[in-house]
C-alpha cells in the first residue's frame, strides 16, 4: 500500500513490548514518530532504538510519540531492549511493534523485496493529532536514521501549522521562515505585524523566532528545543 503526504494513517491493532495496542488510539492527541528497522540484534537498529529512546526528553517537548516496527515478536523485542540499554546507556520506554507476520509492515509499504522479502527498511511516518501524514522518509538496511533531521522536520512542521509560514532550506529554530504565496500582502498585515523582507514578489521572508523563544517559558523547555548535534 502506497502512503502520501496528507492520507490519513491507516489504522492497526497489534501487540508491542508495552502490550496490545490500537494505533491511532495510542496516538491521541499527540504526534507520532513511526519507524521500522530491519531486525533485533543488530547494529545499525541497536544504536536507532538506543538514539531515540536517550533522545525521549526532546520528543515529549514536541508532543511526539516514538514506537518502532520490525518483523520481529514480542519476546525477541524485551530481550534486545536490555542490550539496547546496556550498550548504549539509555533506557527505552516506547512501544515497539511486533510484527511477525507483515501485516503493519505491509500495510505501511516497509517491506522493500528489492532490498530483502521478510525484514522492512528504515520507514519513517510523521503523523499529527489528526492521524494525518505529515512526512514520510526511507533509509536503506545499512545506513541510520539522522535524528538531527528527524526533530528539524517536526519543528517545521509544527511551526507551520502554528504561524502560517514555510520553511527554507536549511532552517533550524531562530531562522527566518517564508510568508506562503497565498497569503497576499494584505493578510500578511495582520498575521506579521513585525513586517517582512520581500526579495521577490514570490519570496517573503519573515522572523518568528521570538514567538518561539517566549512560548519556552522555562531553561529546560528552551534547551529542549535545542538539537542534540549542533
Amino acid at each position: 500500500m502506497t502512503i502520501r503526504i496528507g492520507d490519513t494513517a491507516p489504522n492497526f491493532k497489534t501487540d508491542t513490548t508495552s502490550g496490545p495496542i490500537d494505533f491511532h488510539e495510542w496516538i491521541g492527541s499527540s504526534w507520532a514518530f513511526f519507524f521500522s528497522h530491519p531486525a533485533d540484534f543488530t547494529p545499525v537498529c541497536t544504536t536507532e532504538m538506543g538514539r531515540t529512546a536517550q533522545l525521549a526528553d526532546q520528543f515529549a517537548a514536541r508532543n511526539v510519540k516514538p514506537i518502532g516496527l520490525s518483523t520481529d515478536g514480542v519476546e525477541e523485542h524485551m530481550a534486545w531492549i536490555r542490550d539496547v540499554n546496556d550498550t548504549q546507556d539509555t533506557t527505552l520506554t516506547f512501544p515497539i511493534v511486533a510484527d511477525r507476520d507483515h501485516k503493519v509492515a505491509e500495510l505501511y509499504d516497509m517491506i522493500h523485496p528489492n532490498a530483502s522479502t521478510t525484514a522492512a527498511v528504515r520507514s519513517v511516518f510523521i503523523i499529527d493529532p489528526d492521524k494525518k501524514v505529515r512526512l514520510t522518509m526511507t533509509y536503506p538496511m545499512n545506513v541510520g536514521r539522522n535524528f538531527d533531521e528527524i526533530l528539524r522536520v517536526i519543528d517545521a512542521l509544527q511551526l507551520a501549522d502554528a504561524k502560517t509560514v514555510a520553511t527554507p532550506a536549511d532552517w533550524r529554530p531562530g531562522g527566518k521562515v517564508i510568508i506562503p504565496t497565498s497569503v497576499s500582502n494584505e493578510d500578511a498585515k495582520g498575521i506579521f505585524p513585525q513586517g517582512w523582507e520581500e526579495i521577490r514578489p514570490y519570496l517573503r521572508v519573515t522572523d518568528v523566532s521570538r514567538d518561539i523563544r517566549s512560548a519556552c517559558k522555562t531553561p529546560a523547555a528552551k534547551r529542549a528545543f535545542s538539537y542534540p548535534g549542533g
